[in-house]
């Protein structure tokens, strides 16, 4: 059986990144840490919006810590689901917007 690209395991692995360049890392992980301090946002809709981010920049990794840490406070999965489609809506209308693009250079180029 072939192994994926994208190991489960090598998410407990994080944290050792700060291994190879200490400053940056400690920086890196302050500021992380911080991020998701209870704050004008609670920490309840933090961790939805990173789900939702998680799922938009496709993290693998990203995905598996923020949905264990949205079980892990109690929202529902139906809450869970709701942000994916909020951070899927958003990366589509992205997509579409820029249609507009190609509206305005076909229209251009049909001159």
């Amino acid at each position: 059986m072939k192994k994926s690209y994208y190991q489960p395991e090598d998410l407990k692995k994080f944290s050792s990144i700060a291994e190879w360049n200490e400053i940056l890392g400690s920086k890196f992980f302050d500021y992380y840490n911080t991020v998701f301090d209870e704050g004008s946002l609670s920490k309840r809709e933090k961790l939805l919006i990173a789900l939702a981010v998680s799922h938009v920049v496709q993290c693998p990794y990203c995905i598996d810590a923020y949905t264990k840490d949205n079980l892990q406070i109690g929202i529902p999965k139906e809450d869970m689901m709701e942000a994916v489609h909020v951070g899927a809506a958003i990366k589509a209308g992205a997509a579409l917007v820029h249609g507009v693009q190609m509206m305005n250079r076909h229209d251009q180029l049909s001159m």
